[in-house]
């Protein structure tokens, strides 16, 4: 089955509503929990977005997102940074390192769902 959506997160119940609020929107959903698996997946799987914590085992979101944009056959993959670190300059490393979008946590579940559909290039979600 295709990969709508790929899910990078090591805090359980992060991930969890983050799966439940995908899925619900309609997507399929793979997840892993750290920036090595994460990096397999997104060359096993070939997702259509990547939902990307920055804070993660083994490699940060950060290295992940540098490893995909370094790929050519990755470097067109959508990539939201949905992190705890809001900083600015947090921010700012995830624009040079061409993130598409950037959420900070907690996070309002319309707003994850909005820029997944955005990033997909479907319309907005009628409200």
């Amino acid at each position: 089955m295709a990969v709508d959506v790929l899910i990078a997160e090591d805090e359980p119940s992060i991930l969890r509503s983050l799966d439940f609020i995908l899925r619900r929107a309609g997507w399929s959903i793979e997840a892993v929990t750290d920036g090595d698996a994460a990096l397999s997946a997104v060359r096993r799987s070939m997702p259509r977005v990547l939902v990307l914590d920055v804070m993660l085992p083994k490699r940060s979101g950060f290295d992940v997102l540098k490893q995909i944009r370094a790929d050519a056959a990755l470097r067109q993959l959508p990539v939201l940074i949905l992190t705890a670190k809001g900083q600015a300059q947090d921010r700012r490393n995830a624009e040079e390192l061409g993130a598409d979008r950037f959420i900070t946590k907690p996070y309002a579940n319309a707003e994850v769902v909005g820029a997944v559909r955005e990033l997909m290039g479907l319309a907005p979600a009628v409200e």
